[in-house]
């Protein structure tokens, strides 16, 4: 919730209080040198002994309310027909309004099934932009091409647009037009757009998707992983929606879709994910391919100790306070750090703050992977894991080349109700010095990596031996550690 200070600032204070906490650990500078040289310069494969704020992703690490930790603990555990599941479906009808539901083990594990029954060998899946697992079951799975009809605004890291998530309709309908309806697979929708700086789409873009899909016979597949926070940014930006409530938002959003997915480690709070639908005869074409990649049909790859937190995660997640908590946040962080000059995507959006690698490291070339630079180098002077989301987190293409991204981020996600505001002031200080330091930071090369997502677990080494430069020059400004 933001509040008014008797000095007119603006401040998001956490609607919620600590009953239990996790020590963590700053290591002297030295220390965390040794330690992305050992990941090879990939904040992936850091141990989380050697980090200090875990930033990440949102995913999987957001914090669970003593709610859902109840409804862990009165599970009814059963491998078939538990009444935890009937209960976690009660709930997906009344804040989702869907009246089938299947659960998988996450996110990827719906992407992949979607992808399989309905994408189209040598066809598309349009998108208002992928990401990385969602690209990667749309060529591999579905053996078809994923194409991102996004705005143009979409690509501008400096901008004031409120939704720079939406798509493009004249882009679908040309597409439509040029491949054909019986081509494309299906169109699908991001809430919010994960690799475009969390940016959310509009209600009204929804609402002309769907029609489009309707005039064409498409389906419309909405992945709502971070539906709460899209929702919660209509509320705030979308003329007509201000007295709405984000239940009533998040319903809406939903009425207009087909099929909807989400993981489960972002807005519910838990591991595991679904898929869910009115269309029965949708489901139908879903349900027979479940027990052979996730599980019998009322666990679904899950634990019956996660579908009852999330349930209760689902029940929450309309709340202003808890859609909005981490939004507020980043919104703090982005327009301090932005006041400073220093390079973010505006405006702030959703799951994290982004920084603008590109405009942070003009001097590195973007064949030297300039967002996964930066994002070492924050790792060396604070002991922040932040995220690559730039060129890395691209596949080579079928000759071997390097697909350069779009934009070049690094992400530092806001987990939900887990970081202070002190964490924030640490990062944005911490941030400022690299900025000043920013011409010792040079680029990347890779020295192994898999075929396929290879930011998981590619290792890259630096050139001109830059990191002990920057270790040496934080060691003589702060001390070892600080």
């Amino acid at each position: 919730m933001i509040l008014k200070l008797s000095s007119g600032q603006e401040l998001p204070v956490e609607m919620h209080k600590a009953r239990m906490v996790q020590k963590i650990e700053l290591i002297p500078a030295e220390q965390r040198l040794k330690a992305i040289q050992e990941a090879g310069y990939n904040t992936f494969q850091l141990k989380t002994k050697d980090i200090f704020l875990d930033m990440l992703t949102d995913s999987g690490v957001n914090a669970m309310s003593d709610n859902q930790f109840a409804a862990f603990i009165k599970t009814d555990d059963a491998y078939a027909g538990s009444m935890t599941f009937y209960e976690f479906a009660d709930a997906v009808k009344d804040i989702l309004g869907y009246e089938h539901v299947m659960n998988v083990h996450q996110g990827r594990a719906a992407e992949h099934l979607l992808s399989k029954v309905f994408g189209k060998p040598g066809g598309v899946i349009i998108t208002n932009y992928h990401f990385t697992t969602t690209k990667a079951h749309i060529e591999v799975t579905a053996g078809s091409v994923c194409l991102e009809l996004y705005a143009d605004e979409a690509l501008k890291t400096k901008s004031t647009h409120p939704f720079k998530g939406n798509m493009d309709i004249q882009k679908l309908k040309d597409a439509i037009r040029k491949y054909g309806k019986e081509k494309v697979g299906y169109v699908r929708m991001e809430a919010t757009t994960n690799l475009l700086g969390g940016q959310p789409f509009s209600m009204e873009n929804l609402k002309e998707v769907r029609k489009v899909c309707d005039e064409s016979g498409l389906l419309l597949i909405l992945d709502g992983s971070l539906i709460s926070e899209n929702a919660y940014f209509i509320w705030k930006r979308e003329k007509g929606y201000e007295r709405k409530t984000v239940a009533e938002i998040i319903k809406e959003m939903c009425s207009l879709a087909d099929i909807f997915y989400l993981s489960g480690r972002k807005n519910t709070c838990v591991r595991g994910g679904f898929i869910a639908t009115n269309r029965k005869e949708l489901f139908g074409q879903i349900e027979p391919w479940l027990p052979v990649y996730e599980g019998f049909f009322t666990y679904g790859g899950m634990s019956m100790r996660e579908i009852g937190p999330m349930a209760v995660g689902l029940r929450e997640m309309v709340d202003p306070s808890v859609a909005g908590c981490a939004i507020e946040q980043i919104k703090y962080f982005v327009e301090k750090l932005d006041g400073m000059g220093i390079p973010v995507v505006t405006p702030p959006g959703g799951l994290a703050c982004h920084v603008d690698a590109k405009k942070f490291l003009p001097h590195v070339p973007k064949e030297q992977y300039i967002a996964g630079a930066l994002t070492a180098a924050l790792h060396i002077a604070s002991g922040v894991r932040a995220m690559e989301r730039g060129t890395i987190s691209m596949d080579r293409d079928k000759d071997g080349n390097d697909v350069y991204a779009d934009l070049e981020l690094t992400r530092i996600a806001l987990p939900r109700r887990v970081y202070s505001l002190s964490h924030i002031e640490y990062i944005i200080d911490r941030l400022k010095w690299l900025y000043q330091n920013r011409e010792l930071i040079k680029g990347l090369k890779f020295v192994s990596e898999p075929p396929v997502l290879r930011f998981f677990l590619g290792k890259l080494d630096v050139l001109d031996n830059w990191s002990r430069k920057l270790c040496d020059a934080f060691k003589k400004d702060f001390g070892e550690t600080w």
